[in-house]
């Protein structure tokens, strides 16, 4: 049984310009112990599908089982408790943080709003937790605005596990940060996941850091999934040419083969475009990609794309 099993989920959102379609029929799995990649541009809808995950956002249709329990039409106060062992660590390392609180404040409150231990014993998990990301134990008796952004960002992974969570959704979770301080929180998400057995769904619109973090990539593209596979495959043989577009974007002196790259806006999710929503700017698009939408293909491996030309360009 998956971790989270997600099927045909729809997040809608009616706005004074027309039905804003955020999350457009998505499916995935996410399996224990494993870290799934969820890559597209912004405004994709990476981050409303995170948040209707953990049910911050109501979903519109479609089904979210957690562990076997479907929980997308559980009213609030059942949401509740599951919260303890579905957790989130959000972008801004500074915004996402109480600055009128202490560490030991933030560290505790999760603690006390699911009831767990006494104070003595809250303070001593709060310790715990401080020393398994890499603070300083003084750090307990310190403010947010003390703290560097990466420092921040810890804080906020310290927030996100200290209920022993199964999974972690990260939204963001680098981008915010110098490249040399990422490096230092992906090799610590790592070594968290390894350590304590995590799940993960990280959302990026960076590949390069998804390639480094992920064992499976989920690409985005205005509300849908249009291509899933294990990572090694993805970067081998990417079969969609938004991917194929993203990866090219990314700098590599080496790469011999480059893809077309990719031109113009991403479209608003409040006029999605008929047939593939990417044929807009696809630049193998045919008469067919504008009056039909593509269906997912499954390949070897569970390699799965929605193209119409897929077979023209496999590797």
């Amino acid at each position: 049984m998956s971790l989270l099993a997600v099927s045909d989920l729809h997040t809608h959102f009616h706005t004074a310009r027309g039905l804003l379609r955020a999350v457009d029929g998505v499916s995935f799995t996410v399996e224990r112990g494993e870290s799934v990649g969820l890559v597209g541009e912004s405004g994709c809808g990476k981050s409303t599908l995170g948040k209707t995950l953990l049910r911050l956002v109501d979903r519109t249709a479609g089904t979210i089982q957690f562990d076997g329990q479907e929980i997308g039409a559980l009213p609030q106060r059942a949401v509740r408790p599951l919260r303890r062992r579905m957790q989130m660590i959000f972008q801004d390392p500074f915004g996402s943080l109480n600055p009128r609180q202490s560490i030991g404040q933030i560290l505790t409150a999760p603690l006390v709003v699911h009831g767990r231990g006494d104070r003595r014993e809250r303070r001593r998990r709060v310790g715990e937790i401080i020393d398994l990301v890499g603070l300083p134990a003084g750090a307990i008796d310190r403010y947010p605005h003390e703290f560097s952004g990466g420092q921040r960002q810890r804080i906020g992974i310290a927030r996100a596990l200290i209920l022993n969570p199964d999974l972690v959704i990260c939204d963001e979770p680098v981008s915010a940060l110098d490249l040399s301080i990422q490096a230092q929180i992906l090799n610590l998400l790592v070594d968290l996941k390894r350590d304590l057995g995590l799940s993960y769904l990280f959302i990026s619109h960076d590949l390069s850091v998804v390639r480094f973090f992920a064992d499976r990539v989920l690409v985005m593209y205005l509300g849908r999934v249009v291509e899933a596979a294990d990572g090694p495959d993805l970067w081998q043989n990417p079969l969609h040419p938004y991917t194929r577009a993203l990866i090219a974007a990314i700098p590599d002196p080496a790469r011999r083969k480059h893809a077309a790259p990719l031109t113009g806006e991403l479209p608003s999710p409040e006029d999605v475009p008929g047939g593939c929503r990417f044929h807009p700017r696809c630049p193998i698009a045919t008469a067919r990609c504008a009056a039909e939408e593509p269906q997912p293909l499954v390949f070897s491996h569970g390699h799965s794309v929605a193209c119409h030309h897929v077979g023209g360009l496999q590797s």
